[in-house]
């Protein structure tokens, strides 16, 4: 069940309508870093999730956030569109200025939703919900979760850099604010459920009989020319505190060489290949 407020989470004002950057805010609406990619993410992991009904809750709550900043997107995206021409031949469009902006933008802002959002990204392409993770384990559900924020982070970010409107920057930097919040309460969840020691491998769950622990700790380095990129996983105690790392060069091959054999009669192939 949801409720819903007449007011916007945060106020949106646009000092000079840009409908070129309106195209450019779609992307935070319906790209893969934007706010319905999070919002449906969010719910279904609500959904799905099971233990504490605590984290259910913080994952309702945190989807339904980010509901409102759908609704305050799409607003932002129509008042950069206030004023727009409608067709090329309207006096507005014949200024050169006006001229160029309108080469800039989505056409189907005026062809598809008569100045208003829409659901897709900043090429026009529809959000079609196949970056929404949602695996009913905790621990890969919050690590989603934390990469999602950061890559809507860096784009609220680079949108901040874009624009010159005061109005747009003021509501991207609470954008990037309530970014810097959800990055780090998704990573406070792993802290609370023990750790990254505790929480590592995801899932945790599985027995460690069933895994070739052997393979499990080893940098592989493939590369004919370049030395191994010395770093923290290349030495010293894995993170979860079941192994140490170390470093392989030049392994042999574990697998055969594949080989099919001959195909079947009425497959379709050549009578050579028979």
């Amino acid at each position: 069940m949801f409720h819903h407020s007449s007011k916007l989470q945060y106020r949106v004002r646009v000092d000079t309508p840009n409908p070129a950057f309106a195209k450019h805010l779609q992307q935070a609406i319906g790209g893969i870093e934007g706010e319905i990619r999070v919002a449906m993410q969010y719910f279904f992991q609500a959904m799905g999730c099971r233990g504490d009904d605590k984290y259910r809750d913080l994952l309702m709550m945190t989807a339904t956030e980010e509901l409102s900043h759908i609704e305050f997107l799409g607003h932002a995206v129509a008042l950069n569109l206030e004023g727009a021409p409608v067709s090329m031949q309207d006096e507005a469009a014949q200024d050169p200025v006006v001229h160029a902006i309108l080469g800039g933008m989505n056409p189907r802002h005026i062809l598809s939703s008569g100045l208003s959002a829409m659901p897709v990204n900043s090429n026009g392409v529809p959000f079609d919900m196949s970056h929404v993770y949602a695996t009913g384990n905790i621990g890969a559900d919050m690590l989603a979760n934390a990469t999602a924020e950061a890559g809507g982070r860096v784009l609220a970010s680079r949108l901040y850099n874009m624009t010159d409107d005061p109005g747009m920057k003021d509501m991207l930097s609470f954008l990037i604010a309530r970014d810097t919040m959800h990055q780090q309460q998704w990573l406070a969840v792993i802290e609370e459920l023990g750790g990254w020691e505790a929480q590592l491998p995801v899932p945790n769950s599985t027995p460690q009989e069933h895994e070739a622990v052997e393979h499990s700790y080893y940098f592989l380095n493939t590369s004919l020319d370049e030395p191994t990129p010395e770093g923290r996983w290349s030495s010293g105690a894995s993170l979860d505190g079941r192994g140490e790392f170390t470093v392989r060069e030049k392994v042999e091959p574990l697998g055969q060489k594949p080989s099919l054999g001959k195909a079947k009669p009425m497959s379709g192939a050549q009578k050579e290949q028979i």
